[in-house]
């Protein structure tokens, strides 16, 4: 497995933590700021538990964040920059970091916003955990810059050791509030939270995210996808949670079923058109493949395409990516 794929597989790690190799990486990266060891160590079931309780330590002492995370991070980044130059530092950050930078920032923003909103129904509370927020070094969440400094030096290896073995975690003067890594990641083929059944992120002391292909949902929402209708969605008055009811439904079972009609047909297929309620038309074009399937039936497909489209031509064109006066194939399969 190379570097890249095995921080990949920490980003996204899941189950029981490591607590002593956890603080071992946390002393060490302690001593490595030249930082006396801290007197406790403090472990939460999850960012918002680790949030909470760091923000009630009463005799912690300042953060110690630049010493142990930001400043070795600068100086690091410095000295291989310096090394490799612009260019060979611009290609060493694309074929390591870069390539997990983007799932990895989404997913530590998206706690983040967990944390705030389980807090929003106490706006005092909601302030300061924001505030706490920015002491917190995101452990296995930090794994694309811990990718590209892997193999090139030691000063970053008590930062690296607790990413391995466990989640977020504020360094004060003489404490520090440690988190478990969750118990469930779900993400779809792009790299979202995505889970139709259950949390797409869930913490052992039950800290957890819904989301459907990315987009955050309650969780009582989803409890409700098994038994949708038609007009449970024609109703829904949520234009991204209708949205996700009709993906969930299927385009295809909600147009034969809710009564939808054509609205223009050629030799390439059929244009369906859904009206919504406060949200753009869902407009489909229904093709048969041309080519049969071993038992000699022709399968049915649908393609979703902008609204704007006025022609089933124009729709599977636009799938194409070229002009319907464009689109003439020899064979349509």
């Amino acid at each position: 497995m190379s570097d890249v794929e095995t921080w990949r597989a920490v980003a996204a790690a899941t189950g029981e933590t490591d607590r002593a190799a956890a603080e071992r990486g946390v002393r060490l990266a302690y001593r490595g700021a030249g930082l006396a060891e801290p007197e406790r160590i403090i472990w939460a079931g999850s960012p918002l538990a680790g949030a909470r309780t760091a923000r009630s330590l009463g005799d912690a002492g300042r953060s110690v964040r630049d010493e142990v995370r930001t400043h070795p991070w600068a100086e690091e980044r410095r000295r291989v920059h310096d090394a490799l130059g612009p260019a060979g530092w611009a290609e060493h950050w694309n074929t390591t970091g870069a390539r997990l930078w983007d799932t990895t920032r989404a997913l530590a923003e998206r706690i983040r916003t967990g944390i705030v909103e389980a807090c929003a129904d106490r706006p005092a509370e909601a302030a300061e955990i924001r505030a706490v927020l920015l002491d917190a070094v995101l452990g296995q969440h930090d794994a694309a810059w811990l990718a590209a400094f892997d193999g090139r030096g030691e000063r970053l290896e008590g930062l690296a050791q607790v990413a391995r073995h466990a989640g977020w975690w504020w360094p004060y003067e003489r404490a520090v509030v440690i988190c478990e890594r969750p118990v469930a990641l779900h993400r779809d083929e792009a790299g979202r939270l995505d889970r139709g059944d259950g949390p797409a992120l869930a913490y052992p002391d039950g800290f957890a995210l819904y989301a459907w292909r990315g987009m955050p949902v309650p969780a009582e929402f989803l409890t409700g996808l098994t038994s949708l209708t038609p007009e449970r969605i024609r109703t829904e008055a949520n234009a991204e949670l209708r949205r996700v009811m009709l993906e969930y439904y299927g385009y295809d079972r909600y147009l034969n079923e809710s009564g939808a009609r054509p609205v223009h047909r050629d030799e390439t297929g059929v244009l369906w058109r859904i009206a919504l309620d406060g949200d753009e038309d869902v407009a489909m074009v229904e093709v048969v493949n041309s080519t049969p399937e071993p038992d000699g039936t022709y399968r049915t497909y649908w393609l979703r395409v902008p609204p704007s489209v006025s022609t089933a031509k124009a729709g599977v064109a636009w799938t194409f990516g070229v002009e319907e006066e464009m689109y003439a194939p020899v064979r349509q399969t």
